[in-house]
């Protein structure tokens, strides 16, 4: 359960109060002198300490037990007890930290009550404190993946602004990380202990959006039964993040801009103001400039948004991040059948690098995610891969399994082994059947490039199995293992050929 210092100069309060803390299975340090339980803090490390405020009839040591217990890392929660209760001793002992008090004499139920609402206190304190670190890791620049001088540039601009307040407007095509960049801005600065608020400006219609962002009173419309803090009022202290921004109504809009000038909220069908320290971060995937042109945004809500841009630039920019990228959305995945960590071959790690990524870091992703679901073994090849990456690979060279470091890109490719389909297409093996496709830029061309790709990979595996097999002498199951698979997939790929054929 929980440590828990008991400090009072009573011994029959401390036996009593012990034996219940034990009762309930906690861990007990119990002390009847107020400076062995200072010395003992430190080592002892409770998550609660129960402490009368009076020791000794001086009020030294119990308010000096409170100052240290909250002054630890991570701090104690502390329940003070006191047998000359009045409103200025309990004001005193909260002030100091205290999360509660009792007054002499209490009943052990409330005792009990007490120390358990005092712990669950304490637990949430920490988990909250914990996930905020995770956030931060989580967020952390490096974090961002990326070693493209485009992506550098980014890097250096966020950790210079991190930390200020101004407004910054990110820019970038759908699926470049925008809303990464955004968290990493907040959680890498004094900001990064209050909330974080995401709002997508095209996802609601224009009289929802702006209950949402501003809040309203009772009354203020049909169907507001209750006064609603807006979004707004929500982020206060932290950061609000205006996700495609460009599609903000036009009246919206100019409550922004007020906002931005004044600091100030106004709820719909209310009054008063109210002021927000809040840093906005807004993000477009559109040509702004365009929008102005024609109406559509307003050109100085634009010029107060875009006091610091940051232009995010799309995966064909940064085509050489492609193999860092995939090694670390392959981070921890263990192939589902076998157990075993996932590879690349070169040649499907040819194609993804060779492919426009019009969705951008979010296709390669999904693209990953839907390999790692179809392949039969731990070794992604190019049939894995969704058919517009296919249509770039190159079978003009034998293929081979490349590493992929787990969170990192490899710094170089290593040929770990040969992967199933190793033949050169400008060769042939004395092994290999005389129908095996001559070349695979010629299979391309009659119209059916996915066909023909699954034609000539079948004949090629068909080809590489056979020679394993003749290695083996026949033993079907040694063959599965040189071949790395497993001896199903061996029987399966023996009776699949043998239909085609």
């Amino acid at each position: 359960m929980a440590k828990v210092m008991l400090v009072d100069d009573e011994m029959t309060m401390v036996q009593m109060v012990a034996e219940l803390l034990r009762g309930e299975g906690h861990e007990v340090f119990p002390y009847t002198n107020g400076n062995a339980a200072l010395e003992a803090l430190e080592s002892v490390q409770p998550e609660l300490v129960v402490t009368d405020l009076y020791l000794d009839r001086t009020r030294a040591h119990g308010l000096e037990i409170l100052k240290k217990a909250r002054a630890m890392s991570p701090p104690a929660v502390v329940v003070m007890i006191t047998g000359f209760g009045s409103i200025e001793t309990a004001v005193e002992a909260m002030k100091a930290g205290a999360f509660d008090y009792l007054e002499k004499p209490f009943k052990l139920d409330e005792l009990k009550l007490c120390t358990q609402r005092a712990l669950n206190y304490n637990e949430a304190i920490s988990e909250n404190v914990y996930l905020k670190k995770q956030l931060r890791k989580k967020y952390q620049f490096s974090q961002i993946i990326g070693t493209a001088p485009r992506m550098q540039e980014v890097f250096k601009m966020i950790e210079r602004v991190a930390d200020t307040d101004s407004t910054i407007l990110i820019r970038g095509q759908s699926g470049t990380g925008k809303e990464l960049v955004a968290r990493a801005l907040h959680y890498n600065s004094r900001r990064q202990f209050a909330p974080f608020i995401p709002v997508n400006c095209a996802a609601l219609p224009e009289h929802l959006l702006e209950s949402e962002l501003f809040g309203h009173r009772k009354g203020a419309f049909t169907g507001a039964i209750a006064d609603k803090k807006g979004l707004f009022q929500e982020a206060d202290g932290g950061t609000i993040f205006l996700d495609e921004i460009g599609s903000m109504p036009a009246t919206l809009q100019s409550r922004l801009l007020r906002f931005l000038q004044e600091k100030e909220v106004r709820r719909v069908g209310d009054n008063t103001p109210a002021y927000v320290n809040v840093r906005v971060v807004a993000a477009t995937n559109e040509a702004l400039e365009e929008r102005i042109k024609s109406g559509a945004f307003r050109e100085d809500l634009y010029y107060r948004l875009n006091v610091i841009p940051i232009a995010l630039p799309s995966l064909k920019e940064r085509a050489e991040d492609i193999p860092l990228l995939v090694s670390h959305f392959l981070k921890d995945k263990v192939h589902h059948r076998s157990g075993k960590p996932y590879q690349v071959t070169r040649q499907a790690m040819e194609a993804l690098m060779a492919h426009d990524w019009p969705g951008n870091v979010r296709e390669l992703e999904n693209a990953i995610e839907r390999a790692c679901a179809l392949c039969e073994d731990p070794i992604i090849q190019v049939l894995d891969l969704p058919p517009a990456v296919q249509i770039h690979a190159n079978f003009t060279s034998t293929d081979t399994v490349i590493e992929t470091r787990s969170g990192g890109a490899p710094t170089k490719l290593v040929v770990l082994s040969e992967s199933l389909y190793p033949l050169s297409t400008t060769q042939t093996s004395p092994q290999a059947p005389a129908h095996s496709t001559p070349d695979a830029s010629a299979a391309l061309a009659d119209g059916k490039p996915l066909a023909s790709l699954k034609n000539y990979l079948r004949d090629q595996e068909v080809a590489y199995l056979n020679r394993i097999l003749s290695q083996a002498g026949g033993d079907k199951e040694r063959a599965a293992e040189l071949a790395g698979i497993s001896l199903a997939t061996l029987y399966r790929k023996l009776a699949e050929a043998e239909d085609a054929a």
